[in-house]
């Protein structure tokens, strides 16, 4: 019967590995030196017979140390090629033939040469030093186990532990990897002892190469390590059969869950084709047609980014310029926001409208749901940024700007049934295209309006300042909460301002645009509203026309709000405007800066869109 063979986690190691990737594949010199090979008293007898295993094992043992070594001077766990493998590989022929061994046992052991190659795919991603760290920590078993003179079996027992312990925090990151008890072996002996791989007593616990009867002091000793090395070898070899019991359940599992993941992402797809008017004209992409129109959504290509997604231009292989919205809210919430966007824009089909020219809804193993939006593309981006930009916009612009968004909300209002409320009315939310029309965008917190229903909501959804007073505070939705809306976009179109700015008095105060509107106003000085770039542009009194229908919208009482139809009849001159009531105490004012406060604090806790 033969001897048992030592145990020698290198071997299983090396016979574990199937590496594909190469690293500089110019390189050829082997990166290692093998001079060890003639010093450490290692067992050369068991190489005489080169058809045994023994020495297979031995050489594997033997080749570790090397690895350790370059694992210690280049932070590589393997090498960098199959050129420089090959290399070493035949460098180590050359000394056993110096050692009169047959030289021939290395291609016989080692039948591939790229079985030593550097690859991300062996262990977790780990490739160097520095991916060990980011997956372990700075600090391991292995670095109070494994340190100094191991020949004592107490010793090398504890560094053999710290060694599962390691292999099985590694093993929890990546299941399926075969290397990474291996690798642990090879940050053991290069890393952790400071007396090197190469030292005899290092090499016979970490790596197991058995060494020359000369360099055992006591015979004792050894017979016991053997033992030891027996013992250590059993409890693996039935740890592997657990394991392999345990990935199998697991695997079978995985493949049930994968299987259930499928049907409900084929449900969840087919649940949006569905959704999907027959007239509505929208198309269904695949996910790969916007990829090669987005040049695999590059950062070049990124043209907006936000709470909701981020948007990138893209090229259809019609020639067709699009923008392309990449959801990226993957929660119960964002998946509402995107079918009611897909279910009412579907629907709605008006030119100061953006209308949606398709979506996608795909789903992978490696980057999981995604869902995209795609419109036609708006060459001169949003109104926020035109009114901000270096090139200021002028009257004939802006005013063909509000009257634009107005007769888009007056559709939405009135031209379908049920009506539907934007709630959403904001300039980042109002495109421009090549000829600078506007066309109301982002329908993700649209709401249809329902006879017969309550219009009160427990979820505010827009954004702060944008708000009305009575939807932010009581969560009472009607068309003139979208009124509101337009009547701050209105006086920041006419003024260049922001909806909120802080006061030029206190810096630590705020003046709400409407309540610095009606103080302009009352103080007669109309003119001071109109922004500076188009005072001495426009007509003075369509201007004021403007101003006033922007107060009106925008008074903090629904009552005196028109609707959206009526507001459009003021601004082209069609209907009177009306007698402009007096406002509350401007909510800037010492004695509302409280109840301002409350709203901002109800609208948030309401989760709105920011």
């Amino acid at each position: 019967m033969n001897k048992p063979i030592p145990f020698s986690p290198l071997l299983f190691l090396i016979l574990s590995i199937s590496v594909t990737s190469q690293i500089n594949p110019t390189s050829s010199s082997c990166p290692i030196d093998l001079s060890y090979v003639h010093t450490l008293p290692w067992d050369s007898s068991l190489c005489q017979d080169p058809t045994g295993k023994h020495c297979c094992q031995t050489l594997l043992s033997l080749f570790g140390i090397g690895l350790s070594q370059q694992l210690k001077q280049t932070s590589m766990f393997q090498l960098p090629n199959s050129n420089s493998s090959s290399s070493c590989l035949s460098d180590l022929q050359s000394r056993l033939a110096a050692l009169k061994l047959d030289p021939s046992v290395v291609p016989l052991c080692f039948e591939n040469s790229t079985q030593f190659v550097a690859s991300p795919a062996s262990c977790a991603g780990i490739v160097t030093i520095q991916d060990w760290t980011e997956r372990v920590g700075p600090m391991t078993p292995l670095d109070t186990s494994c340190k100094g003179d191991l020949e004592s079996l107490t010793r090398c027992s504890s560094c053999v532990d710290a060694g599962m312990k390691v292999n099985s925090q590694l093993s929890s990151l990546d299941p399926n990897a075969t290397k990474c008890f291996y690798y642990t072996v090879l940050y053991a002996a290069g890393i952790v002892n400071e007396l090197g791989p190469a030292e005899p007593r290092t090499a016979a616990c970490i790596l197991g190469l058995p060494l020359s009867g000369s360099a055992n002091k006591k015979q004792s000793t050894q017979v016991s390590r053997k033992t030891l090395l027996k013992w250590v070898f059993g409890v693996l070899g039935a740890v592997i059969v657990v394991l392999v019991g345990v990935g199998i359940i697991v695997l079978y599992r995985k493949h049930d869950k994968k299987e259930k993941q499928i049907a409900m992402h084929e449900e969840y797809v087919t649940s949006f084709r569905t959704s999907f008017l027959p007239n509505s004209g929208a198309k269904w992409y695949a996910v790969s047609e916007l990829e090669r129109a987005t040049n695999g959504f590059s950062q070049k290509n990124m043209i907006g980014q936000g709470g909701y997604g981020v948007v990138y231009k893209g090229t259809l292989s019609d020639g067709s310029l699009v923008a392309v919205k990449h959801v990226l809210v993957l929660d119960s919430k964002g998946d509402e926001e995107f079918s009611n966007e897909v279910e009412i824009i579907s629907k709605i089909r008006h030119r100061n409208l953006l209308s949606l020219r398709g979506c996608c809804v795909t789903s992978d193993d490696l980057k999981g749901k995604r869902r995209f939006l795609v419109y036609d593309l708006m060459s001169n981006g949003n109104l926020s940024d035109q009114l901000s930009g270096k090139k200021r916009l002028n009257w004939p612009q802006r005013k063909n700007i509000i009257i634009d968004v107005a007769k888009g909300l007056a559709y939405l209002h009135n031209g379908i049934k049920p009506a539907i409320y934007h709630r959403d009315i904001k300039g980042t939310n109002i495109l421009l295209d090549s000829e600078m029309k506007a066309k109301v965008a982002d329908f993700g917190l649209a709401k249809q309006s329902s006879d017969g229903e309550s219009h009160l909501t427990t979820r505010v959804a827009g954004t702060h300042g944008y708000l009305a007073p009575e939807y932010a505070l009581y969560g009472q939705l009607t068309e003139k909460s979208d009124v509101y809306s337009f009547g701050i976009v209105i006086l920041e179109i006419m003024s260049g301002r922001k909806v909120l700015e802080t006061s030029s008095s206190d810096s630590n105060a705020f003046v709400l645009i409407t309540d610095w509107a009606w103080m302009a106003l009352k103080s007669g000085n109309v003119e001071e509203i109109f922004d500076e770039a188009v005072r001495e542009e426009g007509p003075k009194g369509v201007m004021e026309r403007f101003v006033l229908v922007g107060i009106l919208c925008a008074h903090v009482m629904v009552a005196f709000r028109p609707t959206i139809s009526e507001a459009l009849k003021m601004l082209e001159g069609d209907i009177d405007i009306p007698k402009l009531p007096d406002r509350p105490m401007p909510l800037g004012n010492e004695s509302h800066r409280s109840s301002f406060g409350l709203s901002r604090l109800l609208a948030s806790e309401r989760s709105p869109k920011t």
